[in-house]
Parts: structure tokens; sequence; C-alpha cells
């Protein structure tokens, strides 16, 4: 599976690069880093949020966060937040390239960049910022068990967020939508896929 996501970003790379904000037009944006292991069934590394956090607290995401301005690049922010969160080094990410840049509801740019990592790799969360470091076979998301989609209104426009409930977890909302559209547009997964679009 990893060969076909390798192989379909590679096909996308030039337009998914013209894509990313670049120099002066960092500020305000973030990144996120979409960690998957290198076995043949790959799961994608996830996290749960400190239930102390002021915002975001206990929900389920990527590793990742803000730009800072020591950042020389978005790649490095999402390899930094990895580091900072769940202790993975950036030495031992391999980077594929990045996705689509998404607006939260927050009006925040986020930048996905999908990368391998060994699968015996061990992490361990950032006690001041998460509750838990999970993996979930990305297998799990092309069966599509959703528990729902969400609708929500954006711009005038509604966002199809599908649901997941995963050992416990609870996936949903824009961490769900980016890996939907990841599913979708990446692996080609099945159009019961409800993308990570805008339908006016």
């Amino acid at each position: 599976m990893l060969d076909k996501i390798e192989a379909s970003i590679s096909q996308k790379l030039t337009t998914l690069e013209a894509g990313v904000p670049k120099g002066s037009a960092l500020h305000g944006h973030a990144a996120v880093l979409i960690a998957l292991t290198d076995e043949p069934d790959p799961c994608v590394i996830l996290t749960k949020r400190s239930a102390n956090l002021s915002t975001h607290s206990g929900e389920v995401s990527l590793p990742g966060g803000r730009w800072d301005a020591t950042d020389p690049s978005l790649q490095y922010t999402a390899l930094r937040e990895a580091e900072e969160e769940i202790a993975l080094p950036m030495h031992a990410v391999r980077m594929l390239g990045p996705l689509w840049p998404r607006t939260t509801r927050w009006k925040v740019s986020v930048t996905p960049w999908v990368a391998v990592i060994a699968p015996d790799i061990e992490l361990t969360p950032n006690p001041g910022e998460l509750d838990a470091v999970f993996r979930v076979p990305l297998s799990f998301f092309l069966a599509d068990p959703r528990i729902r989609t969400d609708h929500i209104i954006m711009d005038d426009c509604t966002i199809h967020l599908p649901a997941y409930q995963y050992a416990g977890y609870e996936i949903w909302g824009f961490t769900a939508g980016l890996l939907s559209e990841f599913m979708v547009k990446i692996l080609g997964a099945s159009a019961k896929h409800d993308k990570f679009i805008e339908t006016s």
C-alpha cells in the first residue's frame, strides 16, 4: 500500500508543492504530519490532546501545530511539532510530500505532510500537550466504518466530515476530513467516502 501512496504523491508532487505557502506567507499557517508505519497495512499515528488544554481539549488530532518564526518551512513545522508532541525524531522520518492545504473553522490554513516511519519506533506523548498517542490501520479508514457524517457550514458552504470510533477514541472533525481526503485523492478510496469538499 505504501508503494501506491508514494507513487500517487510523486505523480502530483509538482502541483502539491506549488500550493504550499512559503516565505513571508507562512505567518498564521500550520502543518500536521500524516505519519504512516512501514508495513503491509500501514498505521497512521494519531494523538489525543490533553483534557487540560484550553482549546480542542480531549480531541483526536494529527501531530502538528502552528508555524514558528524560527521554522524555515511548513515541512519543518510538521517535523518539529511531531518531535515535540510524540518524541518522533526528525531523522527517523522519510517525507513523501505535502497534501492540499485546508482551512479550519477558525481560519487557520493547515498543510498536511505525508511521511513514513518504522513500525517499531517508540513514541511517547508529551504530558503537557497530550493524553495519548495511538495507531490506526489505514485499512480501518478504507473500510469506512463511520459512526456518522457531520455537516458543517463554513462561508455559506457545507463541508461533509466523517466520524469514526476506534479503540475508544472518536476521530472526527478536521482530522477525519483530512484523512478522508487522503483516502479518496491518494489511495483512490471508494466513492462512499464523503470527500472533504465544499458544496453550495
